[in-house]
């Protein structure tokens, strides 16, 4: 995709295309539900092309929309749920602060330390995240393991706490509800490219 002008040689509008995608990432829909929507309003668009445009433009509007994501807070909740991708089960990573804004998320195939670990220091990177005070995981024993490499590394200070209960976590838990929610009516993921 050309940055500069992404919708080149496209046969439709670009806010059309973006307000399909808009759609898609934001409610419960599937890629048919857009396309009669769209189709609604006089266009005659297929699934196939909203699939096409969901795979094409979103990697753009998530780098376009991380810069102004809200500042979150320095109490981390993290965990992870499987979901399915090509019918196998993979591993969601991710976490919200305090108020439930969301940090950031990573699919991977295992749920071990190295995965973990990878997910924390991603997550440290994000430009709207702060260093944070507490990070409250569940029971897990992968995140003990990747927190002390962590600090050992000197990637996270040697002030934050690792707190390990299964109640105070409950925010990003319901918040797993949402994303199975939002994953549904896909029927989970086609691919596995991560």
């Amino acid at each position: 995709m050309n940055p500069k002008t992404p919708f080149k040689w496209r046969h439709y509008q670009s806010e059309i295309i973006l307000q399909s995608v808009r759609w898609y990432l934001s409610y419960p829909l599937s890629y048919r539900q857009v396309t009669e929507m769209v189709n609604e309003r006089g266009l005659d668009i297929h699934h196939s092309t909203v699939f096409r445009w969901v795979q094409e433009y979103s990697p753009e509007v998530d780098k376009r929309c991380r810069p102004h994501l809200k500042l979150t807070n320095d109490s981390w909740r993290v965990d992870e749920t499987y979901i399915l991708v090509k019918g196998k089960q993979k591993y969601l990573y991710r976490a919200v602060d305090s108020a439930g804004n969301t940090l950031d998320f990573l699919l991977t195939a295992k749920r071990d330390a190295l995965a973990a670990k990878r997910f924390l220091r991603k997550t440290l990177k994000a430009v709207h995240t702060s260093v944070p005070r507490v990070i409250t995981v569940d029971k897990n024993p992968a995140y003990p393991k990747a927190i002390k490499e962590l600090k050992a590394a000197k990637k996270l200070p040697e002030v934050v706490k690792l707190r390990q209960s299964k109640y105070l976590n409950n925010i990003v838990e319901q918040d797993h509800r949402g994303i199975k929610r939002l994953i549904k009516p896909g029927m989970g993921f086609r691919d596995n490219s991560f």
